[in-house]
């Protein structure tokens, strides 16, 4: 079946099974490889991606059901300001160690900081819970969010640990 999806700003044509996770249209139809595979199963937040600004699972989600929504992968977060804050903040702060996660996790801090500019740590917390990072920098990622946000990070020690 032939899919219309506007992804990252660009209306893209592609043909593929109704039930095809987007994850694999992405990356292999389109060959946007930055969204990952990680579980399958909505589990890990590797394949996040944005469907008009909210987080979604691209592993999960049929194709069939994009329709006309809007899809940014981690490929054209940066075209925007907020995008390019948390993308900065994430070097800044030196987040990545392996990085096979981080796509997912700058997806899912980019909607939060679009939903909620100065998030508590609860709140931080929160939003990325559903974000598995196997080289545990979560100190890290919360510091990176925060400095993205233009908050204090309240003690480097933390940001480090």
């Amino acid at each position: 079946m032939q899919f219309r999806i506007r992804i990252n700003g660009k209306i893209r044509e592609v043909e593929a099974d109704p039930q095809m996770p987007l994850l694999w249209v992405l990356r292999d139809l389109l060959d946007l490889k930055g969204t990952k595979f990680g579980c399958g199963s909505s589990f890990c937040g590797a394949c996040t991606v944005h469907s008009n600004g909210a987080s979604i699972r691209s592993c999960v989600t049929p194709v069939s059901s994009i329709g006309s929504a809007s899809i940014t992968t981690i490929e054209g977060v940066a075209a925007g300001d907020l995008g390019r804050a948390v993308q900065n903040a994430w070097l800044a702060i030196d987040v990545v160690q392996c990085g096979y996660c981080q796509a997912g996790q700058i997806m899912s801090a980019s909607a939060l900081l679009a939903k909620n500019p100065k998030p508590s740590d609860m709140d931080i917390d929160q939003a990325m819970s559903g974000n598995i990072c196997r080289c545990a920098t979560y100190t890290r990622i919360r510091a990176a969010i925060k400095q993205a946000a233009g908050m204090p990070i309240a003690d480097s020690r933390d940001t480090f640990a």
